[in-house]
């Protein structure tokens, strides 16, 4: 995702709360907020370099207009050609209409699209029935090479993707320790109108009016209403954003009932811990290197400190009689 998408989804969620709150002006309610913002928690016109913050304004939207202008023109000439294109083609075939082209033209991307997602999905789904298979197949070595060690966990539950979520065949979910993202395909392009989306702090639902759920039961966790919104993307796929109440732990599904993940292999990127401040990076590394220790049959953190705890008191004690005692 580029700098410039980044925060795409919360925008166009204000965009969507102020246009409800005030029709017809959006956009400058929309700059409002962002100015106010900039007076209140910032030097910007008050500071030192407040003699040329007209100046920066201007620059910052000149820019972005000329790179406007630019991808319109690119737009009308694509247009021009598309049309072109269709004038002749309504020579030759005489009877198609312009607009069943147009129609049939992007139904048929979005079946693309979405044929795409689903190859990759059974990818994924065969990787990780082989990396089960060997998983099995070195707990069984361990266990053969050393029987009287204490028997490797066995993990169950889907191996999450990428973002530490799952894809499933309606939705695909990615989660951080803060916030979970949902998209969810659809089988052509709609309008927001057309959609039925309900997001409350236990609930979800997200489906098409007249047409039964795609989503819609229980949240794993609390959510906060309040920041959590969801935007249409391209026409054919909602994307919906849900920040978590309790920020310090992993959902192992998005609704009640669906498909468990095997938080065991939750991955969080090295650039995510680094955002995350001292305490809470340090308590998110112990929980990751506790499931490696639990997966490999091996004591977790909290094991090895008892160990070395009665380790110093049987070599303070040599009298006594260990024999019995049981070490991780």
């Amino acid at each position: 995702m580029s700098t410039d998408e980044r925060f795409d989804a919360i925008l166009l969620g204000m965009a969507q709360q102020l246009t409800a709150q005030n029709p017809g002006t959006g956009v400058k309610d929309l700059l409002e907020v962002f100015f106010s913002f900039m007076r209140r928690k910032t030097d910007f016109f008050t500071g030192v370099g407040a003699s040329g913050a007209e100046a920066m304004v201007l620059e910052v939207f000149n820019k972005h207009r000329g790179i406007a202008q630019e991808a319109e023109e690119k737009k009308r000439k694509k247009l021009r050609e598309q049309e072109e294109a269709r004038r002749k083609a309504s020579e030759q075939l005489g009877t198609e209409s312009k607009v069943e082209m147009l129609d049939d033209d992007e139904d048929e991307k979005v079946k693309t699209k979405r044929e795409k997602e689903r190859l990759e999905r059974e990818k994924k789904a065969a990787k990780d029935a082989l990396l089960r298979k060997e998983e099995e197949e070195e707990r069984a070595k361990k266990l053969k090479e050393n029987p009287d060690a204490s028997e490797p966990e066995v993990t169950k539950g889907l191996i999450p993707n990428t973002g530490n979520g799952a894809d499933l065949d309606t939705y695909s979910w990615t989660q951080t320790l803060q916030d979970v993202e949902v998209r969810v395909g659809l089988d052509k392009k709609y309008k927001s109108k057309d959609l039925n989306i309900k997001i409350s702090r236990n609930k979800l639902c997200v489906g098409i009016k007249g047409k039964p759920a795609i989503i819609e039961g229980d949240l794993q966790g609390t959510i906060k209403e309040e920041e959590s919104m969801w935007t249409l993307e391209d026409g054919d796929t909602v994307v919906i954003h849900l920040a978590k109440v309790k920020d310090m732990e992993w959902w192992k599904m998005l609704v009640q009932g669906s498909e468990e993940l095997d938080l065991q292999k939750v991955q969080p990127e090295n650039s995510k811990l680094d955002d995350l401040d001292g305490e809470t990076r340090q308590t998110v590394e112990k929980m990751m290197y506790d499931q490696r220790q639990k997966a490999m049959g091996l004591p977790t953190s909290e094991e090895q400190s008892k160990n070395d705890i009665l380790k110093k008191f049987m070599t303070q004690h040599p009298e006594m009689d260990f024999s019995k005692a049981k070490i991780c």
